[in-house]
């Protein structure tokens, strides 16, 4: 048989032109099924591998699933970006993935919003899911283009990126001695400041990575060996601390319980990082550079570092020398002496 009308009215073709080779389709018009079979007898002569990609039914778990086989492997974060992936396609229902539309995800995405998620962390599961699509098709796993493609992420409110003036950082000190059994979160947290370097970094640091002025962070979030330099004060007390105490044990906690101790008014989420943040945002206010800070920070891209060029000191000049008003002296001292109100007029309070 090659094609034969079904009971409703439709076309099937069932053609084997050689053997081992049979491809079967349905049609609404006979003359679309005799090019159907005309075209495979033709593809097979011409290209004897040749054969038409049946219709892709996996479902998105399962597509995740030949993700992690073809792809995890190569994250540092892989088995848990693996079990994200899980749980966001069983909230998703579980679709075929091949009809998985971006209307789908916004619906899945509003419901969420409306339930109290947060908007980056939706922004994260995003760009995770289309990451799935994106591998797959580029090792042509699928054949269909990614169906979140056109999906923008949320509109995200820049967070406040918190530094403590020098004052502050003796009162986190003070509380890190004060609470703290353990000699190491001192060290560390000393470390983070000096050379900008996540807390992570610093605590997995070995004595050999501490040498001619030099601190080198290796296993780095950006997966690439970066070095430092420090005070020489500061890299005798880390050799002799190691000679003393041994290598860095884990004490982030000791660390967030004696910054909350402090009572420092630390930005929500930050942590550790407040001490990151205190040497960039120095870094720039002392006129450094934006390409080196760049380096020393370890950062991919420049993006993430201009978060600090706020803080550049010609941006601080700037202000007051091209801005609207060059001598304030003229709102204050023409105001008459017996008038109470006179601030109110300028919409300024508290006079």
């Amino acid at each position: 048989m090659a094609i034969e009308q079904l009971p409703d009215g439709r076309w099937k073709v069932d053609v084997e032109p050689v053997k081992g080779k049979r491809f079967r389709k349905t049609f609404r018009m006979k003359a679309e099924a005799q090019r159907f079979e005309a075209t495979c007898r033709a593809k097979v002569i011409e290209s004897p591998d040749w054969s038409p990609r049946p219709k892709d039914r996996r479902r998105l778990s399962e597509l995740v699933g030949r993700w992690a086989v073809l792809h995890a492997h190569t994250l540092a974060d892989g088995d848990a970006r693996r079990r994200l992936l899980d749980a966001l396609a069983k909230d998703l229902g579980d679709p075929v993935a091949v009809r998985l539309t971006g209307n789908d995800y916004a619906e899945y995405r509003a419901k969420a919003l409306k339930d109290g998620a947060n908007p980056k962390t939706l922004n994260n599961r995003l760009g995770y899911l289309r990451s799935v699509f994106n591998v797959l098709r580029d090792l042509d796993d699928i054949d269909y283009p990614n169906p979140l493609a056109r999906v923008r992420p949320l509109r995200l409110q820049e967070k406040e990126l918190g530094y403590l003036t020098e004052d502050q950082v003796g009162v986190l000190f003070e509380a890190i001695h004060r609470r703290c059994t353990t000699p190491h979160v001192a060290m560390v947290a000393a470390i983070c400041l000096a050379t900008g370097c996540r807390w992570g970094e610093a605590q997995s640091l070995a004595p050999d990575r501490v040498r001619s002025g030099l601190v080198t962070f290796v296993n780095t979030k950006g997966k690439r060996v970066r070095s430092v330099p420090i005070d020489p004060v500061l890299e005798s007390r880390v050799l002799e601390h190691f000679k003393r105490h041994g290598r860095f044990s884990n004490c982030l906690n000791s660390f967030r319980l004696s910054l909350v101790a402090s009572g420092l008014p630390v930005p929500s989420g930050q942590s550790s990082h407040i001490l990151r943040h205190t040497f960039a945002s120095r870094f720039v206010m002392n006129g450094g550079n934006i390409l080196t800070l760049q380096k020393i920070l370890g950062h991919t891209s420049l993006t993430m570092t201009m978060r600090y060029a706020h803080l550049a000191p010609e941006h601080l000049r700037d202000a007051l020398t091209f801005g609207p008003v060059r001598d304030f002296r003229q709102f204050f001292d023409t105001w008459p002496a017996s008038n109470e109100k006179a601030p109110e007029t300028l919409g300024i309070s508290g006079a």
